[in-house]
């Protein structure tokens, strides 16, 4: 697909100083890396700028360090992981834009890496400041942004470097948008959305644009009692919204539309969160003052079905309570309807966030077409929001295309 930014291999990037942005937020313990899935997303773009002579500066946050050092938010592990899966030397800058980093930078060759620290140790990172972005955009000939899973913020990182230096998109970001765009432009029909998680007006956008295509939603997790509930179904103690305004306005919208809004017929109860031992499976009828911790059998066989007759499928969301085996039937039985719409030729797209940790999971990740990094970002492209990191790539192609003529 054409995109309205420049993409890496627009640019000619050696022995040029490339600053690139990557999502390396893992989730750590104990100074140890739990998951590696960022990590392994952002290696094909470093790998080819190490490859092309770059000399690699690659700028990332972990956590949430309110723009102060903290060692426990130190990307130093990454670093060590990255030369690990890399099998090359990752020297690591002990700060970002202070005499540690330009020491490192000016100690590594052209086709090396260097990963400077946690850019939100610096305070004007989230506030986009102009003098951090500048700074940071002198380190630097060039500008990448691959890190997708960042680019609904306008931090200095995301946003205020890339109007500063040529820039553009790298892999990860460009398969991001090639996948995402594909659900919200022109998919092929029939299109199925899965859609879960705990609550309704946390996903109003998403079902109000993504209807405008969509031709059944199958609805699952907390949200899937909040719209049995706005339609008079009595949930017993089940997790849903107080306020049933938003899914009485998305059903009539829906009914309006000729969308399929696809509920539960039966569900996986307990009389409490933690009684797994008292799971089992009840009509609708019958939930009485348990909890719906997933879909059931029949509920999961009607949303196979939708989904295995799809041409595109979208996952926002697990079914039930995943985490827990007797609450995980639900969303294993999307994934395998997932696999068999993916060998028939269907585009299969996992959104980020908890829809991706599930698939990984459970087990179904690999037998997508995609699986998005973003978990806000995602929700927000589809949305139909204007991403600033996105943006900011975008202006700056159209500016270098002015200046040409």
């Amino acid at each position: 697909m054409a995109f309205a930014f420049l993409t890496l291999r627009d640019l000619d990037v050696r022995r040029k100083r490339v600053l690139v942005r990557e999502d390396l937020n893992v989730p750590m313990k104990d100074g140890a890396i739990m998951d590696y899935k960022r990590i392994d997303a952002a290696l094909e773009t470093l790998r080819y700028l190490a490859d092309h002579q770059a000399k690699v500066i690659v700028v990332s946050h972990l956590g949430r360090p309110d723009g102060k050092p903290d060692p426990k938010f130190t990307l130093k592990p990454v670093a060590n992981a990255l030369s690990e899966r890399l099998s090359i030397d990752v020297t690591f800058a002990a700060d970002v834009v202070g005499p540690a980093a330009h020491d490192a930078i000016d100690a590594i060759d052209y086709g090396q890496i260097v990963l400077l620290e946690n850019v939100r140790f610096e305070p004007g990172e989230e506030r986009n400041d102009p003098a951090f972005a500048r700074k940071l955009a002198e380190l630097a000939d060039i500008y990448v942004n691959d890190a997708f899973g960042t680019a609904h913020r306008a931090h200095a990182s995301t946003e205020g470097v890339a109007h500063l230096l040529p820039c553009a998109a790298g892999f990860l970001m460009q398969a991001e948008i090639a996948a995402l765009s594909k659900l919200v432009e022109h998919p092929e029909q029939p299109y199925v959305c899965a859609i879960g998680g705990a609550k309704v007006k946390d996903k109003v956008g998403v079902f109000t644009k993504l209807m405008e295509k969509v031709q059944a939603f199958c609805i699952g997790g907390g949200m899937a009692n909040t719209f049995l509930a706005a339609q008079g179904v009595d949930v017993g103690k089940s997790l849903r919204d107080d306020d049933l305004s938003p899914a009485t306005s998305i059903l009539a919208a829906a009914a309006e539309r000729g969308v399929s809004m696809l509920l539960p017929v039966d569900a996986v109860v307990s009389t409490a969160f933690d009684d797994d031992a008292g799971a089992h499976t009840v009509e609708l009828a019958d939930v009485g003052d348990a909890m719906i911790l997933d879909i059931g059998p029949k509920t999961a066989q009607n949303y196979a079905h939708a989904i295995q007759n799809a041409k595109t499928v979208v996952f926002n969301g697990p079914m039930g309570v995943y985490e827990k085996p007797p609450y995980r039937e639900g969303t294993r039985a999307i994934g395998e309807a997932m696999k068999t719409a993916t060998e028939h030729g269907a585009t299969t797209v996992v959104g980020g966030g908890d829809a991706a940790a599930a698939a990984e999971e459970l087990g179904f990740a690999e037998y997508v077409t995609h699986v998005s990094t973003g978990g806000g970002a995602t929700l927000e492209f589809l949305e139909g929001k204007a991403l600033p990191g996105i943006v900011a790539l975008e202006a700056a192609k159209a500016a270098a295309a002015d200046a040409r003529t």
